[in-house]
């Protein structure tokens, strides 16, 4: 068995990827005499590169998939990517801008064709990348939005919807960009904090002298007040409600109406009313019977209104009303005030609430049964804790606005009947999954079809069943054995935006949820707990630390503090300390098979010492705590179990104590010792590579010579043979005497090349045999040359003292380092220490401190003092036994 000197990572990773690829190691078919375990990609945007999110994300599925193959599943984990709607238009749009054309100067035809070719060129770069991360996905299955497939499935469920009721066309308050054309769903907006000002404004109140005090943040919007509105409650107006105001600028009169809603404490509790800018004052007119007026268009400027206004861009009108209604006489007063403006998730342009004709999906029923299959578990949250948000903000949805006015996307299957000249006749829409060749109404041939698209996330709420050809056959095998797949690995970011969606929609056309677990994982920060960004410049390039450190390193130092449910901080520390990781497991191996050479060694362990019977426990409780972990999707306890079990447990204690016994001529002690040690490091690489899958493939390989894939082998089982309690025991009285033994070594400078002596005080006669039974470990691992074992065996001069559990560890230091200079560290140690006493004591006299410091301080002083105490007792007592 030949194993390099160094791992290379590279050429390691080069050569699994390429395997795994062409050997179709994740290729799945349908297969009756096993369960299926499938898992959906979160579709990243075509126009996507790899980044940390995409690298945790991927990582996290890439383990439950490896993990739940090892077990016997029949897995399948479908590849994909999204259209991505808005943002990716933007990008092709600003391609164009450089060359001086828009997507008007194309025409849509030109465009979409413009947008297909640049799709093709670079759609798939993200897909390249999870590729080289070892995502174990089926590539032969790779889905794309808008692919035939997806298309054919949004076609088949807008029909479906549109002939029960539940689409709609109409005209309603939407929020609008005007900066990408189009519509946004609520969950679409982005709210980002804003300093602006809060305008007091007079509303004369007719026929008196008197007016009403208005407070608001847009004074634009006024020219389309309908109303002004008050708390019910509200002492200071109920004389009010009923009455009317003129409204400035315009002399238009409008009524005072009274509303729940109004927070009696903004401003001066009376709010001007605008349904058409507004989603409150929408709800408001709605219950009031109120004119809607609309005075901004889908361009963000002023129609409607005084042609002093008219076409003004929303800011300018601002400028110029403020200035009116202060040479006027209006403006009472002006307050800075900070508040949540509504932004565009794609471009950061302010959105507009805006009157537009669109296309909604009526959501109540659909949001109920998406709410109480969560609600009764069938639908099962990691962490829980993401559960009541999810509910709480489907109990709460309005219809769902569809329809985007832009070009690139899944247009609308709605056809009209038009005349000669492009003017819709009397019949009515024509809503079908393929293009109609005549109106089914008049046999007119002029058919024209919607101009709009659907929202992104339409077709994304069908990519768990569309990836199977739902749209094509609604009783498909694979779709019958696939779905529902089993869980949802995503971010907490699109819960409402995509997982809400795929319930409703799975629900609603499979009559199943779509998957039984959603995985939710934290976002990953800096080392400062800040969100990654490039204005920043604290971005960490999942690409630049796959090439320095390796990719196993990134996908370990993610998976390590991946806990569900919670932000996570990385650094280059974090990747360096990965890195050290795989090199450990790397020489580990290194070590056991050039021990092994040639020998014949047992596949089975050939359990006889202490220490065998110990590390197999060990191993046995790793594996069940591993085991129970990733089935729960604690990623990161598993990670940390393993981490600490090889490092520590195996490598540093194990490995260390069988070089004792292989130095032996005994080529059957050696076998022995070798049996443990294989069958440990096989289990443990098995149990490490759905994390690390490159290095343990590797190894997996030059361990049993074989050129298939660990990933087809089992994952390992708790065996309750291997439960050595007694023994585990045993072993830690053992561990805790070596490192008493070598913590004295390093407090007094002394060699580990250096033998020295050890005497034992036994205190518990029950931990006596365990010495004496293995005390050549302890001599061994602890470079002791004489140890002594008894009972009142008294310290003498010139020697360290530790305890250990059942014994006093006497250490002679005659010869070992120079008494004097040890004598002068401790009076040196021990004035310092008196130093730090007489500090604390005088704080603590003091009643300004212990009254006015916060308690916390006041307690950390006095524990400070009292381990003085303990201190200098301890240094004074090791000065007894010193010259």
């Amino acid at each position: 068995m030949e194993i390099e000197k160094v791992y290379d990572a590279k050429k390691v990773e080069e050569k699994w990827v390429k395997f795994w690829i062409d050997e179709k190691i994740f290729s799945s078919h349908v297969d009756e005499t096993k369960k299926p375990f499938t898992i959906v990609i979160p579709p990243p945007n075509v126009t996507g590169s790899l980044h940390m999110g995409h690298a945790l994300n991927n990582t996290l599925q890439d383990i439950i998939i490896r993990f739940k193959k090892m077990q016997g599943y029949n897995t399948l984990w479908i590849p994909g990517t999204d259209h991505g709607g808005i943002a990716t238009q933007n990008v092709v749009e600003k391609l164009l801008k450089k060359e001086g054309k828009t997507k008007h100067d194309l025409g849509r035809e030109k465009f979409l064709e413009t947008m297909w070719n640049w799709r093709a060129s670079t759609g798939d770069t993200i897909l390249d990348q999870l590729k080289k991360l070892g995502c174990g996905l089926d590539w032969d299955r790779t889905r794309f939005t808008m692919d035939e497939a997806c298309s054919k499935s949004v076609k088949k469920a807008f029909k479906k919807l549109y002939d029960k009721g539940l689409i709609y066309r109409g005209k309603r308050l939407v929020n609008y960009c005007t900066r990408c054309n189009t519509a946004l769903s609520d969950i679409e907006v982005e709210y980002t904090g804003e300093k602006s000002n809060l305008w007091y404004i007079k509303y004369p109140i007719k026929g008196s002298e008197q007016y009403l005090t208005v407070a608001t943040t847009r004074p634009e919007t006024m020219l389309g007040d309908t109303a002004v509105a008050v708390n019910p409650n509200d002492d200071r107006y109920k004389n009010l409600i009923g009455k009317i105001v003129i409204l400035p600028l315009t002399n238009r009169e409008i009524k005072i109406v009274s509303d729940y809603i109004v927070d009696t404490t903004f401003g001066t509790g009376a709010v001007k009313v605008t349904p058409a800018h507004d989603n409150t004052d929408y709800e408001i007119a709605r219950r009031n019977d109120l004119e809607i007026i609309e005075v901004i268009d889908a361009n963000g400027k002023m129609i409607n209104v005084d042609d002093k206004y008219n076409g003004l861009p929303v800011l300018k009108a601002r400028e110029q009303i403020v200035n009116d209604l202060t040479e006027q006489g209006y403006i009472l007063k002006i307050e800075d005030y900070s508040h949540s403006v509504g932004k565009c998730y794609r471009c950061s342009t302010t959105i507009e609430p805006i009157m537009s004709e669109q296309w909604f999906l009526k959501v109540e029923d659909m949001s109920k049964k998406a709410s109480d299959v969560a609600k009764e578990g069938i639908v099962k949250f990691y962490p829980p804790s993401w559960q009541k948000p999810y509910t709480l903000w489907l109990d709460n949805l309005r219809d769902w606005c569809i329809s985007r006015q832009i070009w690139w996307g899944h247009r609308i299957p709605v056809y009209y009947c038009v005349d000669k000249n492009n003017n819709r006749t009397n019949c009515p829409e024509i809503v079908e999954e393929t293009e109609p060749k005549q109106c089914p109404h008049c046999c007119n041939t002029k058919i024209v079809q919607d101009t709009d698209v659907l929202d992104t996330w339409f077709s994304s709420a069908l990519w768990p069943f569309s990836v199977f050809h739902w749209g094509e056959n609604e009783n498909n095998k694979e779709l019958k054995y696939y779905y529902p797949t089993s869980v949802l690995a995503t971010g907490h970011e699109i819960l409402y935006l995509w997982v809400a969606r795929m319930v409703q929609m799975g629900l609603e056309f499979l009559y199943h949820v779509p998957f039984s677990d959603v995985f939710i994982h934290g976002i990953v920060r800096d080392k400062s707990g800040k969100k990654m960004s490039k204005s920043l410049g604290n971005v960490v390039d999942p690409l630049e630390v796959m090439d320095k450190y390796g990719t196993d390193a990134l996908r370990f130092a993610l998976a390590h503090v991946a806990a569900p449910g919670r932000d996570m901080q990385i650094s280059d520390e974090s990747f360096l300390s990965a890195r050290n990781f795989a090199n450990k497991i790397w020489n580990a191996s290194r070590f056991i098979l050039m021990n092994k050479g040639d020998l014949e060694i047992s596949n089975e362990p050939i359990v006889k010492e202490l220490s065998d019977k110990w590390i197999i426990d060990e191993y046995n409780f790793t594996l069940h705590e591993v085991t129970i972990s990733l089935d729960s999707y604690e990623v990161d306890v598993a990670c940390r179990v393993l981490y600490d079990f090889i490092w520590t447990k195996f490598c540093d204690w194990y490995i260390e104590l069988s070089k004792i016994r292989m130095v032996s001529i005994d080529i059957e002690e050696k076998k022995q010792v070798l049996s443990v040690l294989l069958y440990v490091l096989k289990g443990t690489i098995q149990m490490l590579s759905p994390v690390m899958p490159f290095i343990t493939d590797e190894l997996w390989s030059i361990l049993n010579n074989t050129n298939k894939s660990i990933v087809l082998s089992s994952f390992p089982k708790y065996d309750t043979e291997f439960v050595f309690e007694k023994e585990a025991n045993e072993m830690i009285v053992i561990q805790e005497i070596i490192t008493k033994i070598r913590n004295i070594r390093s407090e007094m400078n002394i060699s580990p090349a250096v033998f020295i002596d050890a005497k034992f005080n036994v205190l518990d006669n029950s931990k006596e045999s365990i010495l004496k039974d293995n005390q050549d470990y302890v001599k061994g691992i602890a470079k002791i040359k004489e140890l002594l074992i008894g009972k009142d065996i008294k310290r003498e001069k010139n020697s360290a003292m530790t305890v250990a559990t059942g014994f006093e560890i006497f250490i002679p230091l005659d010869g070992l380092i120079d008494i004097e200079k040890e004598r002068n560290r401790i009076n040196k140690e021990i004035l310092l220490v008196q130093e730090d006493k007489t500090r604390c004591e005088s704080k603590l006299s003091k009643d300004s401190f212990v009254v006015r410091a916060p308690k916390e301080e006041v307690e950390k002083i006095r524990i400070r003092l009292k381990e003085s105490d303990i201190k200098i007792s301890k240094l004074k007592e090791s000065l007894q036994f010193i010259g």
